[in-house]
């Protein structure tokens, strides 16, 4: 590794240890909320939500999809960290839901030479009935307590309006 492929990042965090006072929290869900939202760089989480650092717990992938290392952490955070309601939020303009899961392996071995067959990367084909399925894995999966409130909302990068959903 070249000594300047992370001096951007280390530059960075030396800025910020500059005024650094520490957490002053705990690590536990401060709104007793869980966000499952994409990876994409143009989602702010806290700011979508008029929330602050240790208010909730953000979990993000690719297409805010509810995987199986989801509810892992799901299960942790409603058992150890005072979440009690989760919300998935997908979002408008996704790269996950303009291919298809065949689309998605083709162009990665034609860009690169490189045959990523061997996993699943859970594309979408129809936003709105991907997102209710993923809200009700959360529902009905067994170790998530059922007091917990589970919701879907769609967020909107051009506009940066969230549209909540009853499912």
């Amino acid at each position: 590794m070249d000594d300047t492929t992370f001096e951007d990042v280390i530059a960075g965090n030396h800025r910020f240890v500059e005024d650094y006072a520490g957490p002053g929290m705990t690590g536990r869900a401060a709104r007793g909320l869980a966000l499952i939202t994409c990876m994409d760089s143009r989602i702010d989480p806290l700011a979508v939500l008029g929330m602050r650092a240790g208010d909730m717990k953000i979990l993000r992938n690719a297409g805010a999809r509810v995987t199986d290392d989801v509810l892992r952490t799901l299960v942790l955070a409603t058992y150890l960290l005072d979440v009690n309601r989760i919300i998935v939020m997908p979002h408008t303009d996704c790269r996950m839901a303009k291919s298809t899961e065949s689309e998605v392996h083709t162009t990665i071995l034609e860009q690169s030479g490189v045959d990523t067959r061997s996993l699943e990367f859970r594309t979408i084909d129809e936003p709105l009935e991907t997102l209710a399925a993923d809200v009700q894995r959360i529902r009905s999966f067994p170790f998530i307590p059922d007091n917990i409130v589970v919701a879907g909302g769609m967020y909107d990068v051009d506009t940066g309006k969230l549209t909540m959903y009853d499912f």
